[in-house]
């Protein structure tokens, strides 16, 4: 079998879960508004995800490397993802789904991480981009946004569920012909996850990310309500996150060629600064076109530096944790960023509007940009060599 053959399945795994994962991100706070709950409320229900998945990024990590497989983790995941799905979209009350969305949440947050943890191994041992697999995540996120939010402009938001299920079926088809991880080493035991707790550079780059990673998920959460708010439809929604993930698969597609000639880390602060200056921009507009025209640079900010990142902290974790550490990123990321970006983000935007929380988001961004330059001139920043694509 040929090596484009082989990752024909992981590359539509990635195309059909970022295609749901676009539903969620895009147009659960506006379905969560029809259901009539108001900003706090929503961030409180948004939160729930990125509570789950602290646990159960970690968790389903160390159980994909003890037993050293991807694949049937996924597969486990993926069909959680579509029981608990048809239960948390029949919910109403504001407990039941928090509850239920706990729930689901518990097993579709591991399943990008889990899918580009195998990716970056399979490009590893084919000896191909990493960002060339997982722009098709991007394709599937761009793809489902742009039709996604067109449908529900015609038929209504509270049908979201049907698409969802749709693309959730499509991934649970294709994960069965996954090519699985090979790892030549004893069972990891969990007195081994010490290793990554205790690796100092590891936890410095989380603790100082934070700050713009915040940021980020603040901005998946709300962009919709601000769009929404400056006079704009589900359809420019849509449209709105199409341009931004466009512009992710571009920046995947072609980073093999441009990422080796720098440290990773100058990479990362490029992007930090951009996210800064990105932010400040979305503080001032009135008008939802102008958002719109802007979220190029969600590919510039969030493509450069989520695939500078994830290659760096690759090169930090053992290679027998490879699994556990990049879902302790994630947690990091999309789990503990997200909990403050909602809560946070959802009082900002009912007491001040969506111009003040950008405002505030690009402070931080500003922030965490001016500790990640402090840590690339300290040692910690030194320690790993040139991203290899």
């Amino acid at each position: 079998m040929t090596n484009s053959n082989s990752l024909l399945p992981l590359k539509m795994l990635l195309f059909s879960f970022h295609a749901t994962n676009t539903i969620i991100i895009s147009f659960l706070p506006l379905y969560l508004k029809h259901k009539g709950l108001h900003g706090t409320e929503i961030g409180w229900v948004l939160a729930v995800g990125p509570l789950a998945s602290i646990f159960a990024q970690p968790f389903w990590g160390y159980m994909s490397d003890k037993y050293k497989t991807v694949k049937r983790v996924l597969l486990i995941c993926i069909i959680g993802l579509l029981f608990s799905s048809v239960l948390f979209f029949q919910m109403n009350g504001l407990i039941a789904i928090i509850l239920m969305g706990a729930v689901f949440y518990f097993f579709t947050s591991p399943i990008g991480a889990l899918g580009d943890s195998l990716a970056q191994r399979r490009a590893d041992d084919l000896n191909v981009s990493f960002g060339g697999i997982r722009m098709w995540g991007s394709i599937g996120f761009a793809t489902s946004s742009l039709i996604v939010g067109e449908v529900l402009s015609s038929i209504g938001i509270q049908y979201m569920i049907w698409p969802y299920l749709f693309f959730g079926v499509v991934a649970l088809l294709v994960v069965f012909q996954l090519t699985d991880v090979k790892v030549e080493s004893d069972p990891i035991q969990l007195k081994d996850v010490s290793q990554i707790f205790t690796n100092k550079p590891f936890v410095i780059f989380l603790a100082i990310i934070m700050f713009i990673t915040i940021t980020h998920r603040a901005n998946d959460s709300y962009i919709g309500l601000y769009i929404a708010q400056l006079g704009g439809s589900e359809g420019l929604v849509g449209l709105a996150w199409f341009v931004g993930v466009a512009s992710e698969a571009l920046v995947f597609a072609f980073a093999g060629k441009w990422f080796k000639k720098y440290h990773t880390l100058v990479f990362i602060i490029f992007a930090g600064v951009l996210y800064s200056i990105r932010w400040f921009i979305y503080a001032s507009i009135d008008d939802p076109f102008y958002i719109i025209a802007l979220q190029f640079l969600h590919g510039v900010t969030f493509g450069v530096f989520y695939l500078a990142a994830f290659q760096y902290i690759s090169r930090l974790i053992p290679k027998l944790l490879q699994s556990t550490g990049h879902l302790v990123f994630f947690a990091v990321f999309f789990g503990v960023s997200g909990i403050v970006g909602s809560l946070v983000g959802g009082a900002l935007i009912d007491s001040f509007g969506g111009g003040r929380l950008y405002f505030v988001m690009g402070c931080f961004s500003m922030a965490g940009t001016i500790l990640l330059t402090v840590y690339h001139i300290l040692p910690y920043g030194k320690g790993t060599r040139k991203v290899q694509q």
